[in-house]
């Protein structure tokens, strides 16, 4: 294909994904006053009485708007995300059915399964992020004491739930950082063997400065699956670089560098010289060449 021809493709292929993401986002803004706004105000809603603005036994609850605009620019920036996640399948598929031309087949089976895991490990951090953001915020506003009125404004609200949400998924796919440079060669397992009690340190350092709430609850309970997935993909290395050992020590050619020749024989091999009619073998020596008087 020519250069015109590629941005020609590369312009339909935005346009597909940018109407996917549209149309996603009109359901999701239709989709906000039929159970999308009480799921995302479920966290908050959940926490005691004392603790929410407007709170009742009953289970009330309320985030304040402060302007005009406020409401609006909630639920669209709400529908929005909510519109990407929902249109992902289409622009991810628009994204990889344009750079896959120009892949060998290894390449595209692994960029299938690292999108597969990292999609996957970027869910599950945000699940658990959900799951325990009442705890956390419960943690982070009992300490404000009596005496206080906690009343959280819509915004501010979403974006603490959006950065934790992020900062959760995002520290899932640390780990397969690790696994991806294995398997490239530039990481491997007795390195990785050796600076273990490092990972993990820093793993609770890097969960201390990433998480919004900055309590020891959320920070333990990012580190703690982190030092897991860390410790599965320290043990993937170890299988990989063994298989790769046998892999070199079955072609007797892993102790050379990259730039060295191979050490073939270069000697000529012996001819194997047919029976003749006589039922003796002819030496090469014995056979008749021509100029010698021989045809």
């Amino acid at each position: 294909m020519t250069l015109i021809a590629h941005l020609t493709e590369l312009r339909n292929r935005i346009a597909k994904a940018l109407l996917a993401l549209l149309l996603a986002t009109a359901v999701a803004f239709w989709w906000y006053e039929h159970g999308l706004g009480d799921f995302i105000r479920a966290p908050y809603c959940g926490l005691p009485p004392d603790l929410r603005y407007g709170g009742t036994a009953d289970g009330g609850c309320g985030l304040l708007i402060t302007d005009v605009f406020g409401g609006v620019f909630i639920r669209l920036k709400v529908s929005f995300l909510a519109g990407a996640v929902l249109s992902a399948p289409v622009w991810l598929y628009q994204l990889w059915a344009f750079i896959t031309p120009g892949l060998k087949r290894n390449e595209k089976r692994y960029g299938v399964a690292f999108a597969a895991v990292s999609t996957t490990l970027f869910a599950l951090g945000a699940v658990l992020a959900y799951v325990s953001l009442s705890a956390g915020l419960e943690l982070l506003l009992g300490l404000a004491g009596e005496g206080t009125v906690i009343a959280l404004t819509a915004p501010d609200y979403i974006g603490f739930m959006l950065s934790l949400l992020v900062a959760f998924g995002v520290s899932f796919e640390v780990p397969l950082v690790a696994v991806a440079l294995n398997l490239v060669g530039v990481l491997s397992y007795e390195a990785l063997r050796a600076a273990r009690r490092w990972i993990f340190f820093l793993t609770v350092v890097f969960a201390a400065f990433v998480t919004p709430t900055q309590d020891p609850f959320t920070m333990i309970l990012m580190a703690c699956p982190m030092i897991v997935l860390f410790e599965l993909a320290i043990q993937l290395a170890r299988f990989v670089d063994r298989r790769r050992a046998r892999r070199d020590a079955a072609e007797h050619f892993h102790e050379l560098d990259d730039d060295a020749a191979s050490p073939l024989d270069a000697a000529p091999s012996e001819l194997d010289v047919a029976p003749t009619a006589y039922g003796d073998r002819e030496r090469a020596d014995d056979v008749p060449r021509l100029g010698s008087g021989g045809r």
